[in-house]
């Protein structure tokens, strides 16, 4: 028997993700406008850093909170106030070492093996990922694309349902689609939940990135007390602290001691002095938030502008999010293309086979970065489309 052979089927399955097989190809070539992957190009703001940087040098490197440093929970308790309109006490917070941490902790939390868990696509390929591995079942709904839009479709998500069923997970704004519910769809997906009594795992990631303006509607404005929803988040998009991996859980208290030993039993809590960062973000940053969803909206422009003028590329500008999901005229398999563009252009984008269903014929850019290096993308890339 191989040493792989012997591993576990589970580990073995774990799918190797479609972005970074594009990113491992192509990364460090001279020139490159990497676009690929869901980050910005701004590293995190002094104040953040420093913050972190003061905590470490006061020895702030002790076994901390499970549950987070009181001083972050009260701060994300007053970014909800200020954002989302909501009072949540500090026992609804829980701080996980990244939002995929907090999205493996919620399928641990909600699924057993042999559970379904509903959610659309294209998706973001580690939701479906996380729920496989944790040995429950993944089930794809596929969002509908039509005029460059995409739109939920109800009775679809209602058809998947089964008694094996535990729960749905909806991202809004969606990576990749940029798709974004409505207060009315969010309504009818709760309704649907408590209809079959289910969980809803919400992914509120991007609520900021609203280009309409404000921020996105959410599954806050529409709950009540008792229904079953778990929301996960991150610090990466909002404030340029990817590299960190720091996230939370929002989620009823009676919940606390199950989320605060899956902790304990994975990771032991967040470094202190990382937590010290994450209060700053929240207690400081909404300007450079703000500066950062303008500078997002902006370069949306430019590159959508562009590639639709080609009249070869079927899309519309994203209402949320950071990517516009392309869909190009002749691509039919998307991971050759994003070779191939990467080969004669120099531009990274995502192939859209990475997203799941319905994904196949897309490529995803993100467009969180300088005006003026995406117009550059925007440029190569009509150049490749027109010629094809």
């Amino acid at each position: 028997m191989s040493i792989v052979s012997s591993l576990s089927p589970r580990a073995i399955a774990a799918p190797e993700s479609g972005i970074v097989e594009v990113v491992n190809y192509a990364r460090g070539r001279e020139g490159l406008l990497p676009l690929w992957v869901g980050e910005g190009d701004l590293p995190t703001p002094d104040f953040i850093s420093k913050a972190a940087m003061d905590a470490l040098a006061a020895g702030e490197t002790f076994y901390t909170w499970q549950r987070g440093i009181p001083e972050l929970r009260r701060a994300l308790s007053d970014y909800y106030h200020r954002h989302f309109a909501v009072r949540l006490p500090v026992e609804h917070f829980y701080v996980t070492g990244s939002g995929m941490q907090a999205i493996q902790i919620a399928v641990q939390t909600l699924t057993s093996p042999g559970d379904e868990f509903v959610y659309l696509t294209p998706a973001w390929p580690n939701i479906a990922a996380a729920l496989e591995i944790s040995g429950a079942r993944s089930v794809g709904v596929k969002l509908e694309f039509e005029g460059g839009k995409w739109a939920v479709d109800l009775d679809r998500i209602e058809a998947a349902i089964t008694p094996k069923t535990k729960g749905i997970f909806i991202n809004t704004p969606s990576n990749p689609t940029g798709w974004t519910a409505t207060r009315q769809d969010l309504e009818a997906i709760l309704a649907l939940a408590r209809k079959h009594d289910l969980w809803i795992m919400a992914d509120e990631i991007y609520a900021l990135y609203f280009f309409a303006g404000g921020r996105a509607p959410s599954f806050l404005d529409v709950m009540e007390s008792d229904d079953k929803i778990i929301f996960v988040n991150s610090f990466s998009k909002n404030w340029s602290m990817t590299g960190w991996r720091i996230g939370w859980i929002v989620a009823p208290p009676a919940m606390g001691q199950v989320l605060e030993n899956l902790v304990q039993y994975s990771t032991s809590g967040v470094a202190q002095f990382m937590q010290k960062g994450a209060v700053a973000a929240l207690d400081d940053g909404d300007d450079f938030v703000r500066a950062n969803i303008a500078r997002a909206a902006r370069s949306r422009d430019i590159l959508c502008d562009a590639l639709v003028a080609t009249n070869r590329v079927e899309t519309l500008k994203p209402d949320g999010a950071l990517y516009a999901f392309l869909k190009i005229d002749g691509v039919t398999d998307s991971r050759s293309a994003a070779i191939d563009i990467v080969d004669k252009t120099g531009v990274g984008l995502a192939p859209g086979t990475a997203f799941g269903a319905g994904g196949e014929l897309f490529l995803r850019a993100c467009f969180l970065r300088d005006p003026a290096q995406v117009a550059i993308a925007a440029e190569r890339l009509c150049d490749y489309i027109l010629k094809r």
